[in-house]
């Protein structure tokens, strides 16, 4: 695989199917070692109905959620 001249590199087609990722989908970046690590990012809308209501505030964890985005973004730039 080559690296595209904006940084980019296509995830092969049965690595997608198999994650079950689609044109638009998010995904997460991350360094690993001399390596770099892409996954199927988790959103808020994934977890809905999975937190216990009274238990946790969803925006908390959301704001987190982003909070955390942004600094793995900013390593990255």
């Amino acid at each position: 695989m080559k690296l595209g001249p904006k940084g980019q590199v296509v995830i092969p087609k049965a690595i997608r199917d198999q994650l079950g990722l689609h044109p638009g989908d998010r995904v997460a970046v991350e360094r690993e070692g001399n390596g770099v690590k892409v996954s199927k990012a988790v959103t808020a809308s994934d977890l809905r109905g999975s937190l216990l209501p009274s238990d946790l505030n969803p925006l908390e964890i959301l704001l987190e959620e982003r909070r955390l985005d942004r600094i793995r973004e900013d390593r990255f730039l």
